[in-house]
């Protein structure tokens, strides 16, 4: 975002300042959605630090929980992402919580980068080259794998077809 040079606040570029209308859009924050997403990103991150706790590994080993616990992330994206989209009328709320919170906090992206540093200066470095290229594959396959796997699960379910709030154009 924009920053404004007299007060240094951040300022929505589709917002114009002079149409009070929009100056209000400004004011609104969307707290129960902060809330949400914050109570889920404690939860997820809970979860992810129970997985380290429980399997632990020195510098120079290939660090399975941080890819476990990523890897099972995507794959539960996925499943989340089909669910809320195709199958459920999930309440506004959902995405947040499990999406955005639970599931970015459990996963954790920048430990598998401080990993990879870890295992090259442990002097691991083919193991750091087998995490990074292994963990990127495997995340993929799993969003992959959770998003098919999801929708055979559901085929004989009706499926959503329009959104909750939004009607159907004549």
């Amino acid at each position: 975002m924009p920053v404004q040079p007299t007060t240094r606040l951040p300022i929505d570029s589709d917002v114009d300042l002079h149409v009070r209308r929009q100056r209000w859009e400004l004011r609104r924050a969307p707290w129960t959605v902060l809330g949400v997403i914050s109570v889920g990103g404690a939860l997820g991150a809970l979860a992810r630090y129970g997985l380290a706790v429980a399997w632990p590994h020195r510098p120079d080993q290939f660090p399975w929980a941080t890819f476990v616990t990523n890897v099972t992330g995507c794959l539960l994206i996925g499943v989340l992402m089909v669910l809320i989209t195709e199958v459920w009328s999930a309440h506004r709320l959902l995405r947040p919580f499990l999406g955005v919170g639970v599931l970015g906090g459990y996963t954790t992206f920048s430990t598998y980068t401080v990993d990879i540093q870890q295992l090259v200066a442990a002097g691991a470095a083919r193991t750091g080259l087998a995490y990074l290229a292994g963990t990127l594959a495997a995340a993929l396959a799993a969003v992959y794998a959770g998003i098919t796997l999801t929708r055979l699960a559901t085929r004989s379910h009706p499926r959503r077809t329009t959104h909750p709030r939004r009607k159907e154009r004549s």
